[in-house]
């Protein structure tokens, strides 16, 4: 069974860093675009960061864009978010996601596989 897990979620301080971790398995994900979605309370699901199969390429959204970075390491079947200068406003459920597409991930409304989510809070 297809699963992505993810962890490294928690409390943090304005201006502290977590790094996020989203674990593969039941199958290889080193063909699909793989991203970070996030969900604050009262707000829409947001689309965050992704990155194509290979690492050649990646998306990320002006709210992170010079603060968080999206790795992976296909050996490993992870995909990795570092989060750096955290925000209060950064406090959400925070998604993996994959898509055998990059249109898919970055534009579709229906991603092919999703984690369960992990909670970052940072207190201000």
């Amino acid at each position: 069974q297809e699963q992505l897990v993810e962890s490294g979620g928690g409390l943090v301080q304005a201006g502290g860093s977590l790094r996020l971790s989203c674990a593969a398995s039941g199958r290889t994900f080193s063909s699909y675009a793989m991203g970070w979605f996030r969900q604050a309370p009262g707000k829409e699901r947001e689309f965050i960061t992704g990155i194509s199969w290979n690492g050649g390429r990646t998306y990320y959204a002006g709210s992170v864009k010079g603060r968080f970075t999206i790795s992976r390491d296909n050996a490993k079947n992870t995909v990795f978010l570092q989060m750096n200068s955290l925000k209060p406003e950064d406090t959400a459920v925070y998604y993996c996601a994959a898509d055998r597409a990059w249109n898919g991930l970055v534009f579709g409304t229906s991603q092919d596989y999703w984690g369960q989510g992990t909670q970052v809070t940072v207190s201000s």
